[in-house]
């Protein structure tokens, strides 16, 4: 895309993204996080019925009189967006490409996040980290963010899933939400590892994008070339028997268990993306759970 096209693009995603953020994703977004530490606010008279535990000694023991302090919770968190942009996102069955679709999921999240003024920093990453910005607040921001999701140009085609997270768990030195946008086609245990300790550290969130032609393939009487689009190896493929589709569906059985098993133990709970269907649906939907979940 040109820089007009870019531009207009942006533009687009901005107005769709900011009228959903208005009616639906602020109020669920601000329940879903809570802030994530606390701050001195004040020292009061103690009420009867106050925990004890929160009585001020000091003053107590010079006024003759209890104490107690008052906390604020902080509110400002820092969401960082770990968007996949190796080439397996350059595919889409319908009407957009999975890379488009992070890039529609990224603007979601960095919008509610502009809203909620909290911080929002980008990592895109294929086998190599290929951009990093740091968190920062202000709409000229979120719209940079934006920009480089839709027209940045990896230069690797591979992915490294574990080779993100390791450089996340490096360089973000605080607790913080991360959103880590993939497709997950790759070996599980090739970053089980590193998203165990990501887990105990990060407010950890995985989003699949997925395209249900990757799933199922029609079965038609004909053989097409296909090329893996992050080795470059080619192949020929016969869709006329059943044969393709039996092992996708033990490839994908498999895949989705191992998942499953990685994220259970940490209570992890993935949003799945379907580019042929609205984007926003299961992000409202995550939101929701999570909410009802917390004022348990």
């Amino acid at each position: 895309m040109d820089t007009a096209e870019i531009l207009k693009k942006v533009r687009q995603i901005e107005i769709q993204t900011d009228r959903l953020v208005s009616e639906t994703f602020a109020g669920e977004y601000l329940s879903t996080f809570k802030g994530q530490g606390i701050e001195f606010a004040e020292v009061r008279e103690y009420i009867p019925g106050d925990d004890v535990r929160s009585i001020d000694w000091n003053v107590t023991a010079r006024t003759g009189v209890p104490y107690i302090k008052k906390f604020n919770e902080t509110r400002e968190l820092t969401v960082f967006i770990a968007c996949d942009v190796s080439a397996s996102g350059q595919f889409g069955s319908q009407a957009k490409f999975k890379q488009q679709a992070a890039a529609e999921l990224a603007a979601l999240f960095a919008f509610s996040a502009l809203r909620n003024s909290d911080k929002v920093g980008l990592l895109l990453f294929s086998d190599q980290v290929e951009l990093f910005v740091p968190p920062k607040k202000g709409k000229r921001h979120i719209l940079r963010l934006i920009r480089e999701l839709i027209a940045f140009e990896p230069k690797h085609t591979r992915t490294d899933i574990g080779l993100c997270l390791e450089t996340l768990l490096k360089v973000l030195k605080h607790q913080g939400i991360v959103i880590l946008i993939s497709d997950f086609i790759a070996p599980v245990e090739s970053f089980a590892r590193p998203l165990k300790l990501a887990a105990k550290k990060f407010d950890l969130i995985p989003v699949r994008v997925q395209d249900p032609l990757e799933r199922t393939l029609p079965r038609v009487p004909v053989c097409v070339g296909v090329t893996d689009p992050e080795t470059g190896e080619t192949d020929e493929l016969c869709l006329s028997g059943g044969e393709l589709n039996t092992q996708l569906q033990t490839y994908w059985h498999t895949q989705d268990e191992a998942l499953h098993r990685l994220f259970t133990p940490f209570k992890i709970e993935p949003i799945v993306a379907d580019t042929t269907r609205p984007l926003a649906d299961p992000v409202i939907a995550f939101f929701k759970r999570r909410a009802k979940k917390i004022r348990k």
